[in-house]
């Protein structure tokens, strides 16, 4: 059996432009390493399109605020560097990964846990399974550096850190191996509709 904290992991949030498909506004990685969670990583991006009015009302940022970002070429390295770990923690991770592999389209993704999945299995009984929804019940926001807010892509992945280290390290089924990880879980929709991106 294979203890969790064995692996370093790269906790990721993406938000994009609202365009179909979705180009990368923001990105945020933070690092688990040792079962301990770092400092965030975060990029602004300036998008091949603008930015939808749809996506500003849900993540707050606008085209003015990555009117002087980087392409992402600019950045890719620094990112690619910030992926370089066994495994990628996402909340309804196939939307992160899908950004993440239009924008690096040689990476192949190492082994990913997907928050929402992993909650829906081991936190029964919730009302949902929305990352806001979550970080309230279970107070991931608490002591959070100020000016970090919802759907902001530091905000997010600081708070999916903090959700995974929680599943991870829940009483119920403490110490949480790799193999118990990955068990299947519930079948179902995801809650959080990638056309929110």
């Amino acid at each position: 059996m294979t203890e969790w904290k064995s692996l370093n992991y790269a906790v990721v949030d993406a938000e994009g432009n609202g365009q179909q498909p979705p180009d990368l506004v923001e990105l945020a990685v933070v690092s688990i390493v040792g079962g301990t969670i770092q400092e965030p990583l975060g990029w602004l991006v300036k998008p091949e399109r603008p930015i939808k009015y749809f996506a500003t009302r849900i993540h707050g940022l606008t085209n003015n605020d990555v009117a002087n970002a980087p392409a992402f070429e600019e950045v890719a390295a620094e990112v690619r560097k910030a992926l370089d770990v066994p495994a990628i923690v996402a909340h309804n991770a196939h939307v992160d990964i899908g950004v993440l592999k239009r924008c690096l389209p040689d990476w192949e993704p190492p082994e990913v846990f997907d928050t929402l999945k992993l909650a829906r299995r081991l936190l029964p009984n919730q009302d949902s399974y929305r990352l806001g929804m979550l970080t309230r019940a279970l107070n991931l926001a608490e002591g959070l550096p100020d000016g970090l807010v919802p759907h902001q892509a530091t905000y997010d992945a600081l708070v999916t850190a903090r959700l995974f280290v929680r599943l991870a390290t829940t009483a119920e089924c403490a110490p949480l191996t790799l193999e118990a990880l990955h068990s299947k879980s519930p079948d179902g929709n995801d809650d959080e509709a990638s056309s929110l991106f």
